[in-house]
């Protein structure tokens, strides 16, 4: 977000909405459900990301279905749904060999809707996946879902990413983030300054702003731009600056926008940025490192304000709006209400989870302990994921609200975790084992999925 002051005149507190230029994912034979739509976000002929239109809605919800039935697997709701990585890594081999379509138990492993142990099976060369798990449907907008939960189950594309990507997220972490061009913002600045004030027509003040900020860019680090992956935390992010922006409900009531929660005349911050970052608690394990569990999952929303001048943005360089502190608050608060009412929000949750496992894999060697060969899931030799348009820059929306003889425009944002942070966080428990010894025994000997209560 962008505050600009005409003196005596006007604040401004313009901040940019973008729309995410992304294009359907190229055509895979293993991998199916028309996944081209993430958390009911689309792309028009333009290259705008918006929210499907009804028809488009009803068609995918269609297709979906179609796809579903055609599976011939919506599995079963569970506390403890076990997924086998060897039985999976076996699948995805004998799919890449014969060119035939992944079972839908594999696609989704088993439906598991998160990961809350980790099992590793020397004797059985395995590595042992479990947490709760429902009956997949899809929701009226198009969503894979669970019957009862409304969220989303776990995608094994995204597990193959993380699997692929972790080594090099390493430093980074994986990111989206959308931001103007120093180049926009000066552009900006200077028609604000000439115009002065909003003026009699309000929608030519905000055509004017977006055709000075430009195109804006779009930035994923730590997984391939062109994955599913990366297209869940653009997704998740344009859904937070909807909701920021009062473009959208976000269906609660303890999380309005941010632009209802401004007072008119009130002081803000210049700059201020909202973003999502992942915490967890340690993981536990037990003495011998083949049972651990991870807990404490929590996304937060952050905020800190930026300064724009000639060189740039510096971010964090002025001091922080009290208004969007507390709307980042409320929203940290409301996120798991959030995830189940929009399932983007999940999705995100959902990935992270997957790549804090694919770090844990590897930081402490589990494959190699078991004795299981993970390369057909975490090789890039192996089967290629579906891939989609890179998202490289998007157009600027501008939208805002009037407070007395204030105009206030805003909502910026992004996504970012560090899952070698998570990886490294461990801590001894007796009960760590807890259920290992019945989750390996219950395994069918003539397991015919990947999955098993």
């Amino acid at each position: 977000m962008v505050v600009f002051r005409h003196v005596s005149v006007i604040r401004w507190l313009p901040a940019l909405l973008v729309a995410v230029l992304v294009t359907p994912p190229q055509a895979h034979a293993q991998f199916g459900f028309g996944m081209r739509a993430v958390g009911g976000v689309s792309v028009d002929t333009s290259g705008i990301v918006r929210n499907l239109d009804p028809q488009a809605v009803e068609s995918l919800a269609t297709e979906r279905a179609k796809a579903l039935a055609d599976g011939g697997w919506t599995g079963k709701a569970g506390e403890a749904r076990r997924v086998s990585l060897k039985a999976v890594a076996e699948a995805v081999k004998k799919a890449a060999e014969s060119g035939s379509m992944l079972p839908t138990e594999v696609q989704f492993l088993g439906g598991l809707q998160r990961i809350d142990r980790v099992f590793v099976d020397p004797e059985g060369h395995d590595i042992v996946l479990s947490g709760p798990a429902d009956t997949l449907v899809v929701a009226a907008d198009g969503s894979i879902v669970g019957a009862t939960t409304n969220r989303p189950p776990l995608h094994l594309e995204d597990l193959m990413v993380s699997l692929r990507a972790i080594d090099g997220a390493r430093n980074g972490g994986m990111t989206c983030s959308i931001d103007p061009s120093p180049e926009g913002i000066a552009r900006l600045q200077a028609m604000l300054r000439r115009q002065g004030t909003m003026g009699a027509d309000p929608r030519a003040t905000f055509t004017a702003m977006e055709e000075a900020v430009g195109p804006q860019q779009v930035t994923v680090g730590g997984v391939p731009g062109d994955s599913r992956f990366a297209r869940v935390l653009v997704a998740a992010d344009y859904r937070m600056k909807r909701i920021g922006m009062g473009l959208e409900e976000s269906g609660l009531a303890s999380l309005p926008s941010y632009l209802s929660m401004v007072p008119a005349g009130g002081r803000v911050a210049t700059l201020p940025r909202f973003w999502l970052e992942a915490d967890y608690d340690p993981i536990a394990h037990d003495a011998e490192e083949l049972a651990w569990k991870i807990g404490g999952r929590r996304m937060k929303c952050l905020t800190e304000s930026d300064v724009a001048g000639r060189g740039g943005m510096r971010r964090g360089a002025a001091q922080t709006d009290a208004t969007a502190k507390r709307w980042c608050d409320a929203m940290t608060v409301a996120y798991d209400d959030l995830a189940s009412k929009q399932p983007v929000f999940a999705e995100l949750t959902n990935c992270i989870d997957l790549a804090v496992v694919a770090a844990l894999i590897q930081s402490r060697q589990l494959a190699n302990r078991a004795g299981c060969d993970l390369a057909p899931l975490s090789s890039s030799a192996g089967l290629t994921t579906p891939t989609y348009d890179v998202p490289t820059s998007v157009p600027t929306v501008a939208s805002g609200v009037k407070k007395g003889s204030t105009w206030v425009l805003t909502a910026s944002g992004g996504v970012m975790v560090q899952p070698w942070q998570f990886a490294t966080d461990l801590a001894p428990s007796a009960d760590a084992a807890a259920g290992r010894a019945e989750a390996l025994a219950a395994r069918p000997h003539d397991l015919a999925g990947c999955s098993w209560d």
